[in-house]
């Protein structure tokens, strides 16, 4: 695993999602209670930011159509979206954001 720096904890607020670009990926990290997330910052239905959704409930809500996706799976939990999004390994290292883009958690290749 080769694990990079993606922001500052403090950065991410609660219950919402930050964009970063890690290597030449955007990834949306997102916190819900003491777990911080990893995804693919681009809706799988309409190829627009996560990161500019609501975050509840351990998912994050598309802000154009409505589509959810889970947190920790990226698997679509609310319609019109049906593919997944590319979740990736994350790690809190003294105060900061570690993602690894070279490794998905649930096999779904990023764009």
């Amino acid at each position: 695993m080769s694990f990079e720096r993606a922001c500052a904890l403090t950065e991410v607020p609660e219950d919402e999602a930050l964009a970063v670009t890690v290597d030449r990926y955007e990834v949306a990290v997102a916190r819900h209670g003491d777990e911080v997330f990893a995804l693919q910052d681009l809706c799988s239905h309409a190829a627009v930011a996560l990161s500019e959704g609501e975050v509840e409930d351990c998912t994050v809500e598309c802000w154009l159509h409505g589509s959810r996706f889970d947190l920790r799976t990226g698997k679509p939990t609310g319609l019109p979206a049906t593919e997944p999004v590319a979740t990736f390994p994350v790690e809190v290292r003294d105060g900061d954001v570690y993602i690894d883009i070279t490794t998905t958690l649930n096999g779904v290749t990023p764009s």
